[in-house]
């Protein structure tokens, strides 16, 4: 299986093809804004048929999820779902089943200046591909 990943301002899926506003910047911010985390898999033929499990996680620089405050108190900032690909109708052989996900968030209270990653986990691993990093840019400074 193999992923490739894009942060964009908005995306959505809609006959099996990914519809992607504003992708594929790395710099957001500083003020929350809402965003759209693209996931392409290209799944191998032995795999379809299969469920699999998936989860998406945002982390800081260091590797530790970021955690929000909610109304229903502290909450990690997190996906998580199933898929399983057909088996390909119309397909040659030896190619890849693509699979797009569109996962779309409202602005997330972000800190200035920071670095954060979002780390796609498939069944239990994040497969290469599976990591997309972006920045914050730094608070402007107050004017006088």
């Amino acid at each position: 299986m193999r992923v490739t990943m894009m942060l964009a301002d908005a995306a959505h899926v809609a006959d099996g093809k990914l519809y992607i506003l504003g992708g594929g910047w790395s710099l957001t911010g500083p003020e929350p804004t809402p965003s759209a985390v693209v996931v392409k898999l290209e799944i191998d033929r032995h795999e379809t048929g299969v469920s699999h499990h998936w989860e998406l996680f945002l982390e800081d620089a260091d590797g530790q999820l970021i955690v929000l405050d909610t109304p229903e108190g502290p909450q990690t900032v997190e996906v998580r779902g199933e898929f399983e690909a057909g088996e390909p109708i119309g397909i040659p052989e030896g190619a890849p089943v693509d699979l797009p996900i569109a996962i779309n968030f409202g602005p997330l209270p972000l800190l200035p200046g920071a670095r954060y990653t979002w780390r796609l986990v498939i069944d239990g691993t994040t497969p290469s591909g599976g990591a997309l990093s972006f920045s914050t840019r730094s608070a402007a400074p107050d004017s006088l």
